[in-house]
This record gives structure tokens, sequence and C-alpha cells, in this order.
């Protein structure tokens, strides 16, 4: 016979979204149950966020070195040991892996089950020889690569970001295909350790970025070295002379591509399968599971969250859904996911960080009542003084001052785009930024002068400078 739990909440899924149910869940008394197949901590910690930024830090360091003689410093090019530079990224996992374990789940009062979960009915669960009857569910079992569909893709060894991390030796030539921000990121770093870089897409790179700041990326890019293949067409992969080999399309015909390593970053897919969501009651599609305003699914005592519902599928959302979740599930409050501005970045160098509507979204839905105010790190003192002039900032805003959204591509833009993200999230005015006082020198300091930068035509209008003159005349 099967061992029988009941429990309160039950959470299927131990990365970002369900180990943050979870840990509130826990701490705040309920009986929880958290299940989970493979790795505490998720794609984030092992195959996603963490490694990506470890990875994206070494390569910093690189380039730094290369490039310290702009500054007098001369230590020659670096030499870049690949292998000291993947355990690197495993040594910050491992720091970090505590923090989402098992026996801290444990302590906080979870039972942890470490096996793969499946629906019987609409409210009970098998996993792991166990059969689970919880009061709310929560499905959190995330994303995974999607892998596109190339002829002869199933012949050849090729990388996700699954795998891409586990590899200890620096290619020779990395193929990449998917130029998002994932494939962006990737290509950067390989590059300034000392790979040859191919980065293909069968449209722009970055498409859902504002053009003007994917520009400065690609520049950057392309600057740097990566060969990069915007709206191209993969006919077939095939095996190569050393390792795998691309055939694109070309105006004059097919062109062979030959490199040593293939990465695939063209998208991700929900992790829906073998759950026996028909059993339970939730409708579900390739694009994810069907939630509502309050994240429930077509089973009202089933919640889901994170990547597993599609949408933005970043940390910092499925940590929200879990607010939501917690608030509904526990409390009863009718808590709702509501629309609201959410800021994103990618981690190229210079970084790319959005909030809120971009300008041509911002035109679209106001037309001549959208504002553009902009700023430029090569006005900045603090990046000249660092030599990190290249990029920009670029708020809208409407006629009256409130602000729409805010596009920055720089050094350091997505720990400076939080300003912005509060701004738009409580409904404030420019002058909100306009008046703050920035310490001098901080990159910081941009926020400050774009926003200002509202006030110019006013403040230096013939109006003004009448008004002025007319003042000077009473002494």
């Amino acid at each position: 016979m099967s061992e029988q739990i009941t429990c309160d909440i039950c959470i299927i899924g131990a990365g970002s979204a369900g180990l943050s149910v979870a840990a509130g869940a826990a701490q705040m008394g309920a009986q929880t149950i958290l299940i989970e197949a493979n790795r505490m901590g998720g794609d984030c910690l092992n195959t996603g966020c963490v490694p990506s930024k470890s990875l994206l830090a070494a390569a910093k360091a690189a380039n730094t070195v290369s490039r310290a003689t702009r500054f007098g410093v001369h230590g020659g090019e670096p030499r870049v040991d690949f292998a000291a530079v993947n355990a690197y990224v495993h040594d910050v996992i491992a720091s970090i892996a505590p923090h989402d374990s098992v026996e801290r789940f444990v302590g906080l009062g979870c039972t942890v089950i470490q096996a793969r979960a499946r629906f019987i009915d609409e409210r009970t669960i098998e996993a792991g020889g166990k059969i689970i009857r919880a009061r709310r569910f929560v499905l959190a079992t995330g994303s995974r690569a999607a892998i596109p569909d190339i002829p002869g893709i199933e012949d050849v060894p090729y990388f996700t970001n699954e795998s891409i991390f586990e590899n200890s030796v620096l290619p020779n030539h990395l193929l990449i295909v998917g130029a998002g921000p994932i494939g962006c990121e990737m290509a950067q770093a390989h590059r300034r350790l000392g790979a040859k870089v191919t980065l293909l897409d069968i449209g722009p790179i970055l498409p859902k970025d504002d053009p003007d700041a994917v520009a400065v990326v690609r520049e950057t890019l392309a600057e740097e070295g990566v060969d990069i293949l915007e709206n191209t067409t993969i006919a077939r992969v095939e095996n190569g002379n050393h390792g795998v080999a691309l055939v694109i399309e070309t105006e004059a015909g097919e062109k062979r591509l030959d490199g040593s390593h293939l990465l695939l970053a063209a998208g991700r897919k929900p992790n829906i399968e073998n759950l026996g969501l028909e059993a339970a009651g939730v409708r579900f599609s390739g694009k994810g599971v069907e939630v509502d305003a309050r994240l429930r699914t077509t089973n009202k005592r089933i919640f889901a969250a994170g990547d597993v519902i599609g949408g933005l599928q970043f940390t910092h959302m499925a940590n929200y859904h879990a607010g939501i979740i917690i608030r509904n599930a526990l409390f009863r409050l009718p808590a709702k996911s509501e629309p609201s501005p959410f800021p994103w970045v990618t981690y190229t160098d210079p970084e790319l960080a959005q909030v809120g509507l971009n300008e041509e979204q911002a035109r679209d839905h106001y037309g001549d009542g959208a504002q553009v105010l902009r700023a430029e790190f090569r006005d900045n003192d603090r990046a000249r003084a660092e030599g990190t002039t290249r990029g920009f900032l670029k708020v809208v805003t409407t006629k009256r001052g409130r602000v729409l959204g805010a596009t920055m591509v720089g050094q350091k833009a997505g720990e400076l785009i939080a300003p912005w993200t509060l701004a738009i999230s409580q409904g404030l005015k420019i002058g909100a930024i306009a008046n703050l006082i920035a310490p001098y020198p901080t990159l910081s300091e941009i926020s400050k002068r774009a926003a200002g930068s509202y006030y110019t035509p006013t403040l230096f209008s013939p109006r003004t400078r009448k008004l002025v003159r007319f003042l000077g005349l009473f002494g």
C-alpha cells in the first residue's frame, strides 16, 4: 500500500516560483509538501541566471585586462584557463545552493519529496510511492530549451542552457542559434574568453527590445568579433569536419558554416508533460498552463506560477507569482496578477534594461501625446572617468509628465532601472526623479539628467527670460 499524506498545500517544482511559495507557506504555518524530481533551485540556480552571470563576470574580467592599456596599465592579453572559469561558475552555484537545499526547506517545516509527481485525480498526486491529498496545489514545473525544427538536428551534438555550463573546454568556434538574451549573452561571454563565435537568428537580435538600444548592443558585439547573421534561414545542420556545420540560405545559394560546437538558444517551452493534467482537469496548450488573473487553473484548487504559464519568463516574475498565490491559497484573498511595469535586463556589456513602454509602444498608444526624454552616458562624468561612455537612457512620458517607460543601455543599466520601475508602479510624475539629489559623481545622475530635460523647453524659453528680466526691475 502506498503511504497516504494530507497537507494544506503541495507544490510541484523546486525552482524560483515553487521555492518561494514553499518557504512562505511553511513559515506561515501551513502544512507544506514540496516535490522536485531533479535539482533543487531549478533552472535559475543550476542552468540559468546564476551560471550565466558567473560566466559573464569571468568574461568581463578578461575584457578588462585586455583593454587596460587605455588607462595606462599594461598587462598584455589575458591568458584564459577555461577549465578554471568553469570551476568558478560551479563554485558560485555551490555557494548559493544551500539556500535552496532540501535541508533548508526541511528546516523551514516542509516535507520534501524528491520524485516525479503525477495527478491521479482532481485532488490527488502520486509521487515517489506516496499518495498526496492537499487543499491546494501549485504547479511550478518551469520550462526548458525549445529545440528548433532544423533538418538534421537530431543527428548532431549540441548544447542548450542545460548543458553549456558543464562544458570545461573552450570551443574553437561556437555556433549559436537564437539571438535573444541568452544567445547574445553567451556569444559575448565566449568571445571574450577566446572563442570564435557566430550568432544566427531567423529575425533580428533582441527583437523585443527598443531598436535604438539594440543597435548599441549589436555594435558592441560586432566590434568584439562576434559574427552576427540576422534574418537568416538555416536549411539544415550536419556533422562537420571540425564538429558541426550549419547550412544557411543566402541570395547566392546555400552557404556552409563550420564550427566546433553548437548552442541552441531559440526559445523555451513549458514543462507540462507526464503530470496527469488531464486527470486533474487542468487545461493547457503548447504555450503552457492556462490560468486566470488569480493564477488559478481550470481546477480552482490548483494554481500555476512561473515559466509553466508562459508569458515573461524571469525569476523575479516567478517570485511575484508566488506572492499572488500565497495570498489566494492561504489567506483566501482575491489577489490578482495585475498588468504592471515589469523590468527586464539583458546582461550583455553594455547591459540593456527595459521597464514599462518603450518609445515605439508609447507612440502607438499615445500618439503625439508621448514625449521622449534622453540622456547619454557620454555626458555622465562617472562614465567618462571609468571609460564606459557607450549607451543612453530614454524615458517616455505623457505631455503632463507621467512616466510611461524607460529604456537604458549602458554600464550597470540593470541596477539603474530601479527608480524608473518605482516611478511607473507608483504613478509618479517626472518631477519626482528630476528633484532627486543624486550623489556626484555617479552613474545614477543620468536619470536625473533625463528627467530634468523635461523642463528644459519651459525653463529656457523666451517667456522665462522675459520674466527674469521683469523681476530684475524690482531690485
